[in-house]
């Protein structure tokens, strides 16, 4: 059950635009307040579908091939916070209201695809980036697969065979 706590000074502090209207600005704030909440961001491993979480939600994986950054609108972009704020927000629905993986990663995408919005980026090529490397990185044989990788989403997908290939590279590596 939620309860309503007081704000700490230092979640007040981390908003510098109010509306209760859909804002760029806000957005950005968020988008800011997530990532920093995040306490490891690992990309030292191969991560099915580009990126998860581990089973305590401390660490985000981003997949060790992921790129960094993208070149949208013509400029060099930084990714990651967006992904990181997916998987942020895919987790906490997870964990904290017990939806189910399609669910969680529905409302996951829709605010990842409101944080690049809000940096006047085109989702259309934001999703063209993360759907070319995510076929990449689907292909490709895991070798390094983390021991304490949340796999609630492989199951919920049903995606067997994956979760046979992860196991593998976990039992490999110990």
């Amino acid at each position: 059950m939620l309860v309503n706590a007081p704000l700490s000074t230092e979640t007040e502090s981390e908003v510098r635009t109010k509306s209760e209207d859909i804002d760029a600005q806000v957005m950005g704030d968020v988008l800011k307040a997530v990532v920093a909440r995040v306490k490891k961001i690992d990309r030292e491993h191969d991560i099915p579908y580009i990126a998860g979480y581990s089973q305590n939600g401390e660490k985000i994986y981003i997949d060790r091939h992921m790129p960094k950054s993208a070149m949208l609108g013509g400029k060099r972009v930084q990714t990651d916070r967006f992904i990181i704020l997916h998987e942020a927000v895919e987790k906490a629905l997870l964990d904290e209201m017990g939806l189910h993986y399609l669910h969680a990663h529905q409302i996951a995408l829709r605010t990842e695809r409101a944080a690049v919005e809000s940096e006047g980026l085109a989702w259309r090529d934001y999703n063209a980036f993360t759907k070319s490397n995510e076929r990449e990185i689907g292909d490709e044989q895991l070798k390094k697969v983390p021991d304490d990788l949340d796999l609630t989403p492989y199951r919920n997908e049903r995606d067997f065979q994956k979760l046979q290939q992860m196991m593998a590279a976990i039992r490999s590596e110990e």
